[in-house]
């Protein structure tokens, strides 16, 4: 196994409250791989609205659901994958948050933030059932 390739994985509850915990483990792997503390604090958004959608859209807040988080820091790069137990969806039928009609509607942008402040970010859904979301951030040089 590449030595410069480290795993940190999360298997939590679906539950609000443990957000908050994935981010702090979050900013502490950001400050390993090296990003400063704007790109960490976007990088913590992303991570909020994909663990959010995975307890709130993919689990439907089920607590028995898991969600799992994992950080694979590169040398300059970090990846978040995170996973939930949930049916599903079609990326392309999400609404557009910056569609007149939409601007003004309390909900419907952690896709957006989550595309907006990672390099990289894909969905896969899985054989078994769930979603994977793929994020990717590479340090700046």
């Amino acid at each position: 196994m590449d030595s410069s390739l480290r795993t940190v994985k999360l298997d939590i509850a679906s539950r609000y409250e443990m957000v908050e915990m994935a981010q702090t483990v979050l900013a502490h792997l950001a400050t390993l791989v090296g990003f400063d503390e704007d790109a960490s604090h976007y990088m913590n958004v992303a991570l909020r609205e994909a663990v959010i959608n995975a307890i709130k859209h993919g689990n439907e807040r089920d607590e028995d659901k898991r969600v799992e988080i994992e950080f694979v820091l590169h040398e300059a790069a970090m990846e978040i994958v995170v996973r939930d137990e949930g049916d599903g969806f079609d990326p392309a039928a999400v609404p557009d948050p910056l569609a007149q009609e939409n601007l003004l509607k309390p909900h419907g942008r952690g896709i957006f933030f989550m595309r907006s402040f990672m390099e990289k970010v894909d969905y896969s859904f899985l054989a078994a059932g769930g979603t994977q979301v793929r994020m990717f951030k590479a340090r700046p040089a």
